[in-house]
């Protein structure tokens, strides 16, 4: 499964990223808004990872054009933000399909629950849009 990462912080995108890479993924990380519409459309993920506070565009704007474009508007967007839970509905409205509290990711120090959390919400996506789950996870 081919991941999009978006994220601005440097520290946050190298640990997620070779977290995911160790869990069988292939991930394509973006630094910002801009980067992250252009490699939506470059490289056709299989499921887009988006921070909501972004450089030169926002992550609600970035969301609002991947679901307005019809070549993107299929990819699954799970939310990472430290937004309030206020948000959640918003972004769920805007076409995300998921929102993840970035705090929830690390609930004791030197743990990262992303890999599991991730392989649940693919599992819910699949089963919402009717894939075999024999097809969730793809290792390399």
């Amino acid at each position: 499964m081919r991941i999009l990462l978006v994220e601005d912080s440097t520290t946050v995108l190298m640990q997620n990223a070779w977290l995911l890479q160790e869990s069988g993924y292939e991930v394509i990380c973006a630094r910002d808004g801009e980067m992250a519409l252009r490699m939506a459309r470059e490289n056709m993920p299989d499921l887009i990872l988006l921070d909501m506070m972004l450089p030169i565009m926002s992550g609600a704007d970035v969301l609002l054009q991947l679901k307005k474009a019809p070549e993107t508007a299929e990819i699954p967007v799970v939310v990472l933000s430290n937004l309030s839970e206020k948000s959640r509905q918003k972004l769920m409205e805007a076409g995300a399909e998921e929102y993840i509290e970035k705090s929830s990711l690390t609930p004791t120090k030197g743990t990262n629950l992303l890999p599991e959390m991730l392989e649940n919400i693919v599992f819910r996506i699949n089963c919402k849009r009717a894939i075999a789950p024999s097809n969730i996870r793809q290792h390399d």
